[in-house]
């Protein structure tokens, strides 16, 4: 199994992703997981000039030596109420990042579903499947696949938001297209504390593509292996039995905490902010272990591929 990580993990530091992809180049990964999840209207991806900063990024990633394997769409909530601006743009967000796939090679994307407080199982899954519905246009003129993610009720609350592998397959079963399938987001299983054994062999072969990190089951934290308590010989015997053919893919982004942090913030100290962020440098050591933990894990079980 070859190990890729995403360009997230240089959310700080770097101002672009052709600086983000020659950090991870840095330290030792070869196949990356481009992160378009929040997209802007006026980013340079979204502009008229767009394929020329996809070609750019294209003619970098060539001379490094890398390869973008899989891709993170734009985020937000696609069937949010009462906002049809906000959703609008996350359609056509999600539809650009889906040609940019294209352009680059990406065979698979995550978009995530939405969620509404108020609606149950029956209701989601129609609600969602409009959504996806209106994907399938560009998904199959390029042929990318689309994604759809578990998550968490640590993250989704009261809302109902399809957390289990069974769940996740009955949705995919129920609309049915060829191209939408699954990835297993570790962290958001741990959170659950049900045995993710189990919910990715239930999923068997839907699962595409996997987002691997730890916490410590309390919070979405994305953090390193061995940062928290994910159990990694439950998750590796499941890919292993389920014959995965996708990538170790780490989404380890919030190792270093920002400033302002969506989980929570540092607090201010308004004399003096010389330490509010974390540095460069720690970044890029915690990536070096991160790119030897993956290995290391991966080398156990003799599935690690250059």
């Amino acid at each position: 199994m070859k190990i890729a990580t995403t360009t997230g993990d240089y959310k700080l530091g770097c101002k672009n992703d052709i600086e983000r992809i020659r950090e991870l180049h840095r330290a030792g990964f070869r196949y990356i997981d481009l992160n378009m999840y929040c997209f802007t209207p006026d980013c340079d991806y979204m502009k008229d000039s767009w394929r020329d900063a996809v070609a750019e990024l294209k003619n970098e990633a060539d001379r490094l030596g890398i390869a973008f394997v899989q891709a993170h769409s734009q985020g937000g909530n696609p069937i949010k109420q009462n906002d049809e601006e906000r959703v609008k743009f996350i359609l056509d967000a999600t539809i650009r990042s889906i040609e940019i796939c294209a352009l680059l090679g990406i065979k698979n994307t995550v978009a995530h579903p939405g969620m509404r407080k108020g609606i149950g199982k029956d209701e989601w899954f129609e609600l969602n499947r409009e959504f996806y519905k209106k994907l399938f246009p560009v998904m199959e003129a390029t042929g990318v696949n689309v994604l759809t993610e578990n998550s968490t009720a640590v993250n989704m609350g009261d809302k109902y938001f399809a957390n289990t592998g069974k769940d996740m397959r009955d949705f995919l079963e129920f609309v049915g297209h060829p191209q939408l399938h699954a990835c297993w987001d570790t962290g958001h299983g741990n959170c659950e504390g049900f045995s993710q054994y189990e919910q990715i062999t239930t999923l068997g072969d839907h699962l595409y593509a996997i987002h691997y990190n730890d916490n410590q089951g309390e919070k979405d934290q994305h953090v390193m292996p061995y940062f928290g308590t994910l159990n990694h010989d439950e998750i590796i015997n499941a890919l292993i039995d389920i014959n995965y053919k996708g990538y170790f893919t780490l989404e380890c982004d919030s190792s270093l905490v920002p400033s302002n942090y969506w989980l929570y913030d540092r607090r201010e100290f308004e004399r003096d902010t010389r330490l509010a962020e974390p540095p460069l440098f720690i970044r890029r050591k915690l990536e070096e272990i991160n790119y030897e933990t993956a290995k290391y894990i991966l080398s156990q079980y003799g599935l690690f591929e250059e």
